[in-house]
């Protein structure tokens, strides 16, 4: 038998072992109490929630990677306390196909809620593993089904125009998805982030909300207020080296290199900076978040395209 190459792959610092969640079963899913009626399944990759109430139950993101595992979850917990497996309500933390694109597993009659942006952006990316949902709300929304109390809020743009806070009050949790990854660092460009400023300002929102439970949508474990705390710190140290370099690099090298070819120039430019501002960053949270030594690259490049392009940072007017 064959043995697949490797040898031609990089290396990585080893994943802190605080960063790996609990063991997936033969089907290749965990469900787990998050607290009372409230659990989350996961992939070890991307995470589900559900609460299990009186009337049916309620589910959070429905990801295509989890995707039949996640009735399974449902059939497995419903059958250890007696309760109802029947999924009713669907609600979407925003339009991702990564996060909602197994909704369409689910029966027609079932719920469908989410921001009104996320019905727009369904409605035009009409996809149909992603129906869009028919109840939304703008700001907040507070949802009563079966017993139980969910609160739904847009405070802004941030990984997406439409991702929203889902705080389950009883339950001690809050559900944001793609801003922080517990024990990890953000994958590509701050978790393929489109609003950054709303990215950085997200986890101090979050930390406004009391709750003690985070579950962040990726990787293999459930978030604690530490976890949030030590990601704004992470961003905080990549901003502030991104300042700190981008005065020191000189441009000028780069333009006479490459003279006509101004995109080669540019290309060279920023490569240094973002060189420059990630290599103490990745230093320093090297064997403290998973991944910082393969992915704080592409995030310290797009936090310093958001400083200079959303923040005018380093934007000099020509004399």
């Amino acid at each position: 038998m064959s043995t697949t190459d490797t040898s031609g792959l990089p290396d990585y610092a080893p994943v802190p072992r605080s960063a790996l969640g609990p063991a997936l079963n033969e089907q290749g899913y965990y469900v787990g109490r998050v607290e009372r009626n409230l659990y989350w399944v996961t992939d070890g990759t991307y995470q589900s929630a559900f609460l299990t109430t009186k009337d049916g139950v309620v589910l959070f993101d429905a990801p295509p990677t989890i995707g039949n595992n996640i009735q399974r979850a449902v059939d497995e917990i419903a059958k250890a306390n007696g309760v109802s497996n029947k999924v009713t309500h669907l609600v979407y933390s925003h339009h991702h196909a990564d996060h909602a694109g197994a909704s369409s597993l689910f029966d027609k009659d079932v719920v469908r809620i989410g921001h009104e942006e996320t019905r727009r952006l369904l409605v035009r990316d009409n996809d149909p593993a992603r129906p869009a949902p028919e109840e939304t709300f703008s700001d907040r929304r507070t949802l009563k089904i079966g017993g139980e109390r969910i609160e739904l809020a847009w405070h802004g743009s941030n990984h997406s125009p439409d991702n929203i806070f889902i705080h389950f009050p009883d339950h001690d949790t809050l559900m944001l998805i793609d801003i922080v990854n517990p024990g990890w660092a953000p994958v590509y460009i701050s978790n393929l982030t489109e609003d950054v400023p709303g990215y950085v300002a997200a986890p101090a929102t979050a930390l406004n909300y009391p709750w003690k439970h985070y579950i962040g949508g990726h990787l293999g474990r459930l978030g604690t207020r530490d976890d949030v705390t030590l990601h704004q710190q992470y961003m905080a140290d990549i901003d502030a080296s991104v300042r700190a370099t981008l005065p020191k690099i000189d441009p000028t090298p780069f333009f006479q290199k490459y003279g006509e070819n101004s995109w080669a120039a540019v290309k060279g430019l920023l490569d240094a900076c973002t060189d420059a501002a990630a290599a103490p960053v990745i230093a320093k949270y090297t064997g403290v978040l998973a991944a910082a030594d393969v992915f704080t690259h592409s995030t310290t490049f797009w936090v310093m395209e958001s400083i200079r392009l959303d923040l005018g940072f380093a934007s000099y007017v020509h004399p």
